[in-house]
């Protein structure tokens, strides 16, 4: 039988190991274990929609406040019509911040005028990516300035009361013949407002998803509303995960439409639990 002395320090022993083995250190209980690295490859960003009440100074405030490193610029913010050198001007600003200013939208393309124009402001900023919602007649002309241009065009799907495009797959039949730059931005919340699930959606898509309007609604029918992350119908987890399933690279940008003049507060807490959801996958 072991002493009282000798009974402590195995015990010590014992109580070392096991503190060293629950830290996961191998060697050193001094050496920290080394950071897991993330099972996604996208990035989250703000479309400054959700700012439609606020400046553009305050939007660069909100989407730096939240860590949100890539913004999708609503023409509020920056008209489409703006000289050159005062698109310029902005995205020198939203560089300036620290932010990656992607793309622009939702543009609306009725007509030639309306590509060319959209075209143009999009080069004029160094954008990425057009969303996107242009008539039947012009999709080939679309096609050719993406082709011109080498940016993309994601056409954006609004929900049962879009004529033209309320599903995913309403676009998708309208430009699955073009260039593979030419694809979709599936808005989640108009998604589901649809009937249809965006986890499919994505999944079904995957060769055309360009971009994604990140939201929750309150209820799977037209009628559905836009509310914090997680406290809606959405499977957001679930969505998270088809999107790693399929490796999505682009941008995941939140498009809170909720309490425009104080949105802080509800786009904070669905920020919070899309990064809490991430971390669980």
């Amino acid at each position: 039988m072991p002493s009282r002395r000798q009974f402590l320090q195995l015990a010590g022993a014992g109580a070392a190991v096991a503190l060293a083995e629950q830290r996961g250190f191998s060697e050193k209980a001094d050496e920290p274990s080394p950071k897991k690295s993330p099972k996604y490859d996208f990035h989250l960003g703000l479309a400054s929609y959700s700012t439609r009440m606020l400046s553009l100074d305050e939007t660069l405030k909100i989407a730096a406040r939240l860590e949100l490193k890539y913004l999708c610029l609503k023409s509020c913010h920056l008209p489409l019509e703006g000289a050159p050198e005062q698109i310029v001007q902005a995205a020198e600003k939203v560089k300036a911040a620290g932010i990656d200013l992607y793309g622009c939208g939702v543009v609306k393309m009725s007509d030639a005028a309306d590509v060319e124009r959209a075209f143009d402001y999009a080069e004029a900023a160094g954008m990425k990516v057009i969303v996107a919602a242009p008539a039947y007649d012009v999709l080939p002309l679309v096609n050719e300035k993406i082709k011109q241009y080498d940016i993309c065009a994601a056409i954006h799907n609004h929900g049962p009361g879009d004529k033209l495009y309320p599903t995913p797959a309403a676009a998708y039949e309208k430009i699955k013949q073009f260039d593979p730059r030419f694809g979709l931005c599936i808005d989640i919340g108009h998604t589901i407002r649809g009937g249809v699930d965006p986890a499919r959606a994505a999944e079904r898509f995957a060769d055309r998803l360009l971009d994604i309007h990140m939201k929750d609604v309150d209820q799977a029918a037209a009628a559905g509303r836009t509310i914090e992350a997680g406290r809606g119908v959405i499977d957001i987890p679930e969505f998270l995960r088809a999107l790693v399933k399929i490796g999505y690279r682009r941008v995941v940008s939140f498009e809170f439409e909720k309490d425009p003049r104080d949105l802080l507060p509800g786009l904070a807490e669905s920020v919070g639990y899309v990064r809490g959801a991430l971390a669980a996958i």
